[in-house]
């Protein structure tokens, strides 16, 4: 089975590293106007989730292999929100073909997804890793689980070859009832947690010192279950049925005096869930996503009076 990998990014070097150690051929499409096209090795810090659920620390070396053909078992694409369509341009461009697996945030609606991967065989997924990868330094982490659109509701002749890769690399998947709309609950939450770390970053601080404050602090948690209540609104306001996601957003739903230490508690003993909060630090792709739900909400005059202010603020200070 071969793989392409597009880009030398954080999600894509992450799970590219998984799969080569699993055994799999592993190659990068890579620009080569591209500041990383002459990267050949990433030092790899790991800290894994697949066997520990605390995670398990590793160092290695990647080696990285450039795109040397132009048909591919799969092509796994994990962008910053709003670039896939470029990718695909570039994959037309190129003559490149494969089962594109879309690994990342999509905002937009399904017909305007099959319209702009006609001919293509796709499926959506979304990753559950995190990290920040400077020059050739990759610093991730990875849980034991990965959400993958149901077989059923894909046309993808090699659906069954995508779960074996999976399970080799000891990765167990997770299928919601709807993954795009799943995408957009978690793309919502994300928006609430976001807009509310930008509200309260102080100057000079980093992504990673600004997610810390919000994890120790019981008003910055109370006030982040807030916004990610009101974004689920923005959510359910583009269609879809809350009640087939009851437990993506359970705990949210709680009285705060419940929800809050819970999630204090998670953050203080977990440090898997706490590195994957403070590793992300690409400002334009968090903004991208709390931008989507204050522009839909703004438009649809959805009340979220909360995470509209809290993003508003966040804005000022970015």
């Amino acid at each position: 089975m071969t793989i392409l990998i597009i880009g030398l990014g954080t999600i894509g070097t992450t799970y590219a590293y998984l799969f080569k150690k699993s055994g799999y051929e592993v190659e990068h499409y890579i620009r080569k106007d591209s500041p990383k096209s002459s990267i050949k090795e990433v030092q790899v810090s790991l800290l894994d989730g697949r066997k520990n659920k605390q995670g398990e620390e590793s160092h290695d070396i990647y080696k990285v292999k450039k795109q040397s053909a132009t048909r591919y078992d799969f092509i796994f694409i994990s962008v910053p929100s709003g670039e896939i369509e470029q990718v695909i341009e570039t994959l037309d461009e190129e003559g490149i073909f494969g089962t594109l697996v879309l690994a990342c945030g999509i905002w937009e609606d399904r017909s305007y997804l099959d319209r702009l991967l006609q001919g293509r065989d796709y499926i959506l997924a979304y990753p559950v890793a995190g990290g920040n990868m400077l020059d050739h330094r990759l610093n991730c982490c990875v849980f034991d689980h990965f959400m993958l659109e149901k077989e059923v509701n894909t046309a993808i002749p090699n659906y069954q070859e995508l779960v074996q890769l999976f399970t080799d690399c000891q990765i167990r998947l997770e299928q919601p009832y709807d993954m795009l709309e799943w995408i957009w609950l978690h793309m919502g939450i994300n928006a609430g947690v976001i807009s509310v770390i930008g509200r309260h970053r102080e100057s000079g601080d980093t992504t990673a010192v600004s997610a810390e404050r919000l994890m120790t602090s019981s008003q910055y948690l109370k006030e982040a279950v807030q916004t990610i209540r009101e974004t689920t609104k923005i959510t359910a306001a583009r269609g879809v049925r809350l009640g087939d996601y009851r437990s993506e957003f359970f705990a949210y739903q709680l009285p705060t005096f419940i929800s809050v230490p819970l999630m204090k508690r998670l953050f203080a003993k977990n440090r898997l869930t706490r590195q994957i909060m403070t590793l992300h630090s690409n400002l334009n792709d968090l903004f991208f996503v709390c931008n989507s739900f204050y522009d839909y909400g703004k438009a649809d005059q959805v009340a979220a009076p909360v995470f509209y202010k809290a993003y508003e603020e966040a804005l000022k200070k970015r």
